[in-house]
């Protein structure tokens, strides 16, 4: 089976930063599109970044400049890195991979307060 451990969720001020992880453990050898979404109670999930096997790069408009998703392939581990954070920005976190069959982390909380 295939299984995804998410970490790196937690409370920021506005303007911190977190980055989450995401690691896959089972056999898995194509990573043709990691993924972090988001999703806020009453509101539709979110795509916030993807990054493909040819590390082509797509980023929701709210995060842009903002957030960057990397990911290591060999180590089985996609990041995403979130910097500048807003009340906005406050969702549950899931990562997400396409090989192309479709897996999901978990979630993990993201908070920004005052």
């Amino acid at each position: 089976q295939v299984q995804f451990v998410e970490s790196g969720g937690g409370s920021v001020q506005p303007g911190g930063s977190l980055r989450l992880s995401c690691v896959v453990s089972g056999s898995i050898s194509r990573f043709d599109i990691w993924a972090w979404y988001r999703l806020v109670p009453g509101n539709q999930r979110e795509l916030v970044a993807s990054i493909t096997s040819r590390t082509i790069t797509n980023y929701a408009d709210s995060v842009k400049g903002r957030f960057t998703i990397s990911r290591d392939n060999a180590k089985k581990t996609a990041f995403l890195q979130m910097n500048s954070l807003r009340f906005e920005d406050t969702a549950v976190y899931y990562c997400n991979l396409k090989t192309p069959r479709e897996y999901w982390g978990q979630g993990t909380q993201v908070t920004v307060s005052s």
